[in-house]
């Protein structure tokens, strides 16, 4: 994951302004979830990306409802759910996620998961056996080789860290880091650097991965093509947009989607 391109785009930013007729307030483990649910039919869950909401996916929740129970969490730390009191690793967000599914009934709900939340799909679904399918927009989670630039750039931050830690804060880092207080940047730091292929290869669930063409975050012939050949059950498509390609262009990728997740 590129993470100074991780910021959602406007247009996804204004959907997380938009509000929902029936939210739940969720108590799990002293901390408060908040998510929609909607609909009736086989269970579908959303995972939305880092600095992100639930509500990135109004446009999907609003046309699956109609033919799935639809359900979308924020995840701690985000929207409208309870901080972190911890820095949270991706393992330490699948063991999150694992205790809302069994509070919700969803253990066997297909999964649309967006950038950072594709993370936590990859690893929750690497430690279980279910029947359902899974759906990977933008998919991150590699970790990829880094740019002579970006080691000095690191060896610089750490020089001047010691010396003038405020100025490095300011003046280091994507604009995405910067704008994170400091225990989720502590977070941030461990989600970005795990690298989940071996997660992937282990997944034996149909999966279909949607990524935008003019995605600059997780492109569709690096993530997308590494994804796919990883997974036993997994196909590419690439559509139009970027890294919010679902957002963007929303009948396009509700069709494709609609259509995996009912073929039999």
């Amino acid at each position: 994951m590129r993470a100074r391109d991780t910021i959602p785009t406007a247009r996804t930013a204004s959907l997380c302004q938009k509000s929902f007729k029936e939210v739940l307030i969720i108590l799990l483990n002293g901390k408060y979830v908040s998510a929609v649910t909607e609909g009736r039919g086989e269970n579908l869950l959303f995972l939305h990306g880092y600095l992100s909401c639930k509500e990135s996916f109004y446009y999907q929740i609003k046309y699956f409802s109609r033919y799935f129970k639809v359900t979308a969490p924020d995840f701690l730390g985000f929207g409208k759910s309870s901080p972190i009191d911890r820095p949270f690793s991706v393992g330490d967000y699948s063991k999150w996620l694992s205790l809302f599914v069994k509070k919700c009934g969803l253990e066997n709900a297909h999964i649309v998961a967006h950038s950072f939340g594709a993370r936590v799909a990859f690893k929750y679904l690497s430690e279980r056996e279910t029947d359902s399918k899974l759906v990977i927009t933008g998919g991150a989670g590699l970790v990829k080789e880094r740019s002579q630039r970006y080691i000095r750039r690191v060896k610089a931050y750490r020089r001047v860290k010691k010396l003038f830690p405020k100025f490095a804060e300011r003046h280091f880092g994507s604009e995405e880091y910067r704008s994170l207080p400091p225990l989720m940047k502590e977070s941030y730091k461990l989600i970005v650097n795990e690298d989940l292929r071996s997660c992937v290869s282990k997944i034996k669930n149909k999966t279909l991965l949607i990524y935008g063409k003019d995605d600059v975050v997780t492109p569709a012939d690096e993530e997308g093509r590494i994804f796919s050949s990883l997974l036993e059950n997994g196909r590419l498509e690439v559509i139009d947009g970027g890294h919010f390609c679902f957002s963007e262009h929303p009948d396009e990728f509700n069709g494709k989607v609609f259509n995996f997740l009912t073929e039999k």
